[in-house]
């Protein structure tokens, strides 16, 4: 693994400290409840790195400004992925072409500050997830010498341990954890038997919303016509060491593009849920986490479902989604509708449509504020932009914000958001 240093620590937030009372000023002034960070894929700049966009979110009217200094280089080509730390201290990024997870320090006015830049295990990363104890690295091949986009293999997912920042020091990455199994510092993403050597192509990753803790990431078998899609799911062990959970993979429907865990609450009763979007087939998927002895850990299909099934409609081409962690409501963009579809959440998990709203072109990332649970925004890759929304949390239905959309760097792909005073709930904290 390579590690650098873009500047050091102490420099870093040297500069970050300076401008802590001028940027509490300026977010009281503006009533930031957040800042959203959305990362564009498009080169820009000398070195071909892609963007990142600071926008801080107004908590009376929920319209999104960019930060003086936005945007920031994003250290790397073809950003595709983010994430933040448990604390809400560091931004990771997952820079695609160049195999680099970046991490920035976070200023306390929303700008960035790189920190660190280390390679992913495999090759292409493409989707990333943190909570307290680890960054979870999804790459879209095993590191093997044959594996190319000319001769494709299957995906692998890696961990790396995170140690909580101390004192000046912000969150540390450590070496990424070792697999007995294949001798090297991932997990592949592949089936057994007969189909072990199908390409298994990786597409989104999770986490357990409660515990005990899981790790789920949704990926299709190209190698059948049509693909069949799934989910693995891993427990999580001591320095991030990844066990396979029963009767993993799980079926997933055709060709599943992103997953969101969630809580569902009947009484004093609460159980995990997870809910998969099919691009294919323009559904998401209702799963039950199992914690029985002997199971822990395993989906269990809903059967509230279209017939019986646990699919539930959304829109065309649902390309992300996302469970309100204070609320039932669930919402998932609909990429080739330009929509996001509301969900009231049951009991039991069960999806009921509440409605749909317009968003700019092509939305493929979603996220909601960390902070109150009441803003939502989409970002929208054909028309460089992102849609802001303010949620009714006695409702869950989506009113446009004032001025949304709000422009963003060419062909934005991801987002993440830390809420500005600290108090947010969103990221799992195992």
């Amino acid at each position: 693994m390579r590690m650098k240093f873009s500047r050091s620590s102490q420099l870093v937030l040297v500069a970050a400290a300076s401008l802590a009372a001028a940027s509490l000023i300026t977010a009281c002034e503006t009533l930031t409840v957040d800042f959203v960070f959305v990362a564009s894929s498009k080169a820009a700049g000398p070195n071909q790195y892609g963007e990142i966009n600071v926008f801080e979110i107004n908590s009376e009217s929920g319209r999104m400004r960019q930060i003086p200094t936005s945007p920031f280089p994003s250290e790397g080509r073809n950003p595709v992925a983010e994430a933040v730390s448990a604390d809400y201290g560091s931004l990771f990024v997952a820079n695609h072409d160049d195999n680099t997870i970046v991490q920035f320090v976070i200023g306390n006015d929303g700008k960035l500050y790189p920190y660190n830049t280390v390679n992913t295990p495999g090759i292409y990363p493409l989707a990333i997830a943190a909570n307290k104890s680890n960054l979870f690295v999804v790459d879209t091949y095993q590191p093997l010498a044959l594996c190319s986009t000319a001769d494709p293999c299957s995906g692998s997912i890696a961990v790396y341990p995170l140690t909580a920042a101390t004192g000046s020091n912000p969150v540390q990455m450590g070496m990424p954890a070792t697999n007995s199994a294949v001798s090297g510092q991932y997990w592949p993403l592949t089936l057994s038997g007969a189909n072990s050597s199908h390409v298994i192509v990786p597409t989104a990753v999770s986490l357990s919303a409660i515990g005990p803790f899981y790790v789920y990431v949704t990926a299709y078998d190209s190698s059948v016509t049509p693909y069949e899609g799934y989910v693995f799911a891993f427990s999580v062990g001591s320095g991030g060491a990844l066990t396979a959970v029963p009767a993993s993979p799980f079926a997933a429907g055709t060709q599943p593009s992103a997953i969101a865990t969630g809580v569902a609450t009947n009484g004093s009763s609460a159980t995990e849920v997870i809910y998969v979007t099919d691009s294919a087939k323009g559904d998401v998927l209702g799963y039950n986490v199992s914690g029985l002895p002997g199971s822990k850990g395993n989906l269990i299909p809903m059967t509230s479902g279209i017939n019986g099934t646990n699919e539930f409609p959304a829109g065309n081409g649902p390309s992300g989604i996302v469970v309100d962690p204070s609320y039932s409501y669930a919402y998932v963009s609909n990429a080739t509708d330009a929509t996001v579809t509301a969900y009231s959440i049951s009991g039991t998990g069960a999806l009921s449509r509440i409605g749909s709203y317009a968003t700019g072109l092509q939305p493929v990332a979603m996220g909601i504020d960390p902070s109150t649970n009441h803003f939502l925004f989409t970002v929208n890759f054909l028309d460089n932009t992102v849609s802001d929304f303010e949620l009714s949390t006695t409702a869950g239905t989506l009113l446009v914000a004032q001025d949304s959309p709000f422009a963003t760097s060419a062909q934005p792909v991801a987002a993440a958001a830390i809420p500005h005073n600290g108090t947010g709930g969103g990221i799992p904290t195992q």
